[in-house]
């Protein structure tokens, strides 16, 4: 999926946040935008991912309900295991 850039879909935007945030928003868009190609930036950010959030979450395959569904091999993708809630 492609984002617009000025980050609003369609007529009602999409940006909900209250006016007091959107400087340090603003800010952040800016500074993630500079540096998000950038190798050594990349390398901390999976770091922090997998130290701290629990990135990346496993995925689980769903033995039983894949047999009670025909055979079709289905696996879970065990969001609700990130440190912080899914």
């Amino acid at each position: 999926m492609k984002y617009p850039k000025d980050g609003k879909f369609g007529e009602f935007g999409g940006r909900y946040i209250p006016e007091t945030l959107v400087p340090a928003i603003e800010e952040l868009e800016e500074n993630y935008l500079k540096f998000k190609d950038n190798k050594d930036f990349k390398k901390e950010l999976d770091y922090y991912l997998k130290q701290y959030a629990g990135r990346p979450t496993p995925l689980y395959y769903a033995k039983n309900l894949s047999e009670k569904c025909g055979g079709a091999k289905i696996y879970l993708k065990r969001e609700d295991l990130l440190h912080g809630g899914a």
